[in-house]
């Protein structure tokens, strides 16, 4: 309720400058009105030649002259002073003008020598009474007071004189007076209104305005209002200062969402703006640029002082939340820009500070990460990867080779696991870890693993039905809408039998979106897939995930084997997992078998299955097909002697 009244009152202010400023709109008129008045006064004075007349004729020319000055000077210059005293300034001059020119008319009168002039100065002053009522309406007390203040001294003259006609002259004056004052509150009230009303859609328009450039949920700006902030903190950067601009992504704010609701996650929303606004300089400019992502910006000294309010921003984000009883975990990944050096204009601060915010996510997330020049050209070259690798699935540029997955005991081959290469027509072969990865990132591995998938169930096909194939899944692959389907589709298309593709997932894939991965491994393990769980013992490791899901195989990591600390250690972790694996029917895989003493020692730990180049490297699938034919040839004895 008081917000309201204030904001009345500032709008009655506002109103009310409006109001005085139609006094000084037009300095020209005033001119016009004050030479007319000189010419006639002098013209009397001339005639009449009277002292009193001159006296008065003098004044009204020094106020003309000075308020004709003065209205020029407000008008060009200080109307933005308060509405008090520029009505005030106007005022004065007005009454005195409007006076003067009162009794130069009543002079005239009395010295009754030249109707002539009588008749002059008599229409000057009637009809500056008349134009000055309506001119200055917006303020109807001065246009009320300069009208009597010009008139009352010639009808008091009048009725002094006495005279029929002077009586008469001074009557009608009087009637004169009173409908124009009548006049002036109209154009008053009708000026007031219009003026109210133009005010009133400006405050509607303005407050719509901050709402479209506000978040409702923390209270910050949003994307539109940053923008528009951004701007003007540009154009008033000061010489040598610079403008820092820290990108913030809250880490697993979906798990606050999906786990405690929605109104939970507003309300971490809202705290985390409160600490922003806490922690960062009164002059920054804060926005929920959108999700869980947001936005400061601020003038810092150096990139030293930009670092310092960083570490306490992601300091102040990392403290726990309670409520209701729930203790919240937070944390943010930060990325991090600045004016000039890593930009010269807005948006290429914020793609700077964005990329950066990137780096810090795939890094580990969790941490502050500042922009560099490398990150352009790493992106340049994804961004290449990218289309490179998008036109490449189209042109056939890609193969699917397969490696060997052998029985220890046996030595026969049990499955194959599929593996992409890419052999570019122009850089020769380009290596898995270098475009797998932009893939995933940018979504491509999609389209490339329903491929493999494809291509490997094909070759798969063809093999005797007791040899199996492995393909592994990456996680932005699983979480694509229809990912089951289209593995099903593929066996279809291939006419292979779902138990002989073998799934081969990571850790990884159940630290964010667990419930999603355990449907979609439900639903293919119910239609007979299998599933592996690869690199085992590299990630969390966790006996929860083997419990919870069908997995029928577990990899071990290929450092246990091979790795440079590879010694009793790796060695007891290797027949720890092999225990497991007994006891719970699953097979247990070890990589990177490079030399026969390392397959020797994998399979007196208990490990059944060994892949690795002691066996073969991943071959194409007519090679594959020709491993198959060999060993039916090859003794069992002779398969693990090398």
């Amino acid at each position: 309720m008081l917000g309201g009244m204030f904001d009345g009152d500032e709008r009655n202010e506002r109103v009310r400058h409006k109001l005085v400023e139609t006094l000084y709109t037009q300095p020209v008129s005033l001119a016009l009105g004050a030479f007319c008045g000189v010419c006639a006064s002098l013209t009397a004075v001339y005639v009449t030649r009277s002292i009193p007349l001159a006296a008065a004729s003098a004044m009204l020319a020094l106020i003309g002259i000075m308020r004709v000055l003065m209205a020029t000077h407000v008008a060009r210059f200080n109307l933005d002073r308060d509405a008090k005293t520029l009505e005030l300034l106007y005022e004065i001059g007005a009454f005195s003008f409007a006076f003067a020119s009162g009794l130069v008319g009543a002079f005239t009168l009395l010295e009754n020598t030249n109707r002539h002039i009588e008749v002059l100065i008599i229409v000057y002053v009637v009809a500056y009474g008349v134009a000055i009522a309506s001119r200055n309406a917006g303020r109807p007390l001065i246009a009320i007071g300069q009208l009597l203040l010009a008139l009352l001294p010639i009808i008091a003259v009048s009725f002094y004189i006495g005279t029929i006609g002077l009586i008469a002259l001074g009557i009608l004056l009087m009637f004169m007076a009173v409908a124009m004052a009548s006049i002036s509150m109209n154009i008053f009230n009708v000026l007031k209104e219009q003026i109210m009303a133009a005010e009133a859609s400006a405050e509607m328009a303005d407050k719509m305005r901050n709402l479209a450039r506000t978040d409702v949920v923390t209270g910050l700006t949003n994307r539109a209002g940053l923008n528009h902030e951004l701007v003007e903190k540009l154009m008033a950067l000061p010489d040598g200062r610079r403008l820092a601009l820290l990108w913030l992504d809250l880490d697993k704010f979906k798990e606050v969402n999906d786990t405690l609701g929605h109104p939970v996650g507003d309300r971490v929303l809202a705290e985390m703006a409160s600490r922003l606004r806490a922690r960062a300089p009164a002059d920054a400019t804060i926005s929920r640029f959108g999700g869980d992502e947001f936005i400061v910006v601020c003038e810092v000294d150096d990139r030293a002082a930009c670092e310092r309010l960083a570490a306490a921003v992601l300091e102040d984000i990392r403290r726990p939340l309670r409520f209701d009883g729930e203790r919240i975990e937070t944390a943010t990944s930060m990325g991090v820009a600045l004016l000039p050096d890593d930009g010269g204009d807005i948006d290429t601060l914020m793609q700077s500070a964005d990329l950066a915010l990137y780096h810090a996510k795939i890094n580990g997330r969790n941490q502050i990460c500042f922009f560099d020049a490398s990150m352009t050209r790493n992106l340049v070259r994804k961004k290449e990867i990218e289309a490179e690798l998008r036109a490449a699935l189209q042109r056939d540029e890609l193969s699917i080779f397969f490696q060997p997955i052998v029985d220890l005991e046996t030595g026969h081959i049990r499955s194959f696991e599929a593996l992409v290469r890419w052999f570019h027509p122009e850089k020769g072969e380009l290596r898995p870890d270098e475009f797998i990865p932009v893939a995933e990132e940018t979504g491509v591995i999609i389209t490339l693993g329903n491929w493999i998938t494809a291509q490997a169930a094909r070759a798969c096909a063809q093999w005797p039905e007791d040899v199996t194939i492995a393909v592994n899944l990456s996680p932005v692959q699983i979480r694509a809408p229809g990912a089951a389907l289209g593995i099903l589709s593929a066996l279809r298309d291939a006419n292979l039998d779902p138990s002989r593709l073998e799934l081969e997932v990571t850790e990884s894939l159940f630290l964010d979106d667990n419930q999603h991965t355990a449907r979609f491994i439900d639903e293919l393990a119910a239609q007979g897939v299998r599933f592996a769980l690869d690199d085992f013992g590299t990630g969390y490791s966790s006996l929860g995930y083997i419990n919870k899901f069908p997995f029928k195989k577990i990899k071990v990591d290929r450092s246990f084997v091979s790795g440079p600390n590879v010694g009793l250690k790796s060695d007891a972790i290797i027949r720890a997992v092999a225990e497991m694996g007994a006891t719970l029917e699953m097979d247990i895989v070890a990589e990177g078998l490079d030399t026969i003493e390392q397959v020797r020692t994998v399979r007196n730990a208990g490990c059944t299955l060994g892949q690795g180049y002691y066996f073969s490297r991943a071959v194409p699938d007519y090679l594959a097909a020709m491993l198959l034919a060999q060993e039916q040839e090859t003794p069992p004895s002779a398969r693990l002697a090398g």
